[in-house]
Parts: C-alpha cells; structure tokens; sequence
C-alpha cells in the first residue's frame, strides 16, 4: 500500500515547480493543494531550509514580499538567490511582482504530487 504524502510533502513538490526567476505566493500554492491556508505553507517552508532541492526563496507574501527572508541563513540569502535567477529586488520587494508570478494551476489538471 503506498504510503499518503503529508501535507509538507505536498507543498515541496509544488515549490519544487516553481520555474527559475519566477515567483509564487503562499496563498497561491494553499489554494492550489486544497488544504489548509497560507500560513500552513509558511510553516513548512520555515522547516524546508536543510533541503537542497526545495526552492524556498521562490514564495513570497502576497504583495511580492521577502516575508519568509529571516529564516534563511543570512536575512539577505533569499534576495540573493531571486536576484542569481534574474529576479530583481527592491526593499525587500520583488519588482513586477505580477509579470513574475506563477500560479501552479499551470502545471494543469494533469499534475500529480507523487
């Protein structure tokens, strides 16, 4: 029988799709898995940063904020892994924040986790 994926599962193999020099939000992939809220997503992000293969640095608040930029390992890592993507950012502030967003209903309906 296999085993059900958790719900941190779910959500790093949603950041894992985020692609390079865009950005996503909290509420965004909360409203994609269907499951609990933004600050959930938070949570397990926070828990995600021993991982190599989880982007983090990827999701930001609603407004394109570096909200999730203290729990790094410097306050200033998360701007400097968008800005090695070509993401530009400002006072802790994604610019053209819309124009960089990516919702994960483009991966379609055809998506699966695992």
């Amino acid at each position: 029988m296999k085993e059900q994926p958790t719900y941190y599962d779910l959500v790093y193999a949603v950041v894992r799709q985020i692609p390079r020099g865009r950005v996503t939000n909290y509420g965004a992939i909360a409203d994609f898995i269907a499951l609990g809220a933004s600050r959930m997503v938070g949570w397990a992000l926070n828990n995600c940063h021993s991982m190599d293969n989880v982007p983090a640095h990827r999701v930001v608040n609603r407004k394109g904020e570096l909200s999730g930029r203290h729990h790094f390992p410097t306050p200033t890592r998360m701007q400097e892994l968008l800005e090695s993507e070509g993401v530009m950012v400002e006072n802790d502030c994604v610019v053209e924040f819309k124009k960089l967003f990516w919702h994960p209903s483009e991966l379609g309906d055809d998506w699966e986790a695992f």
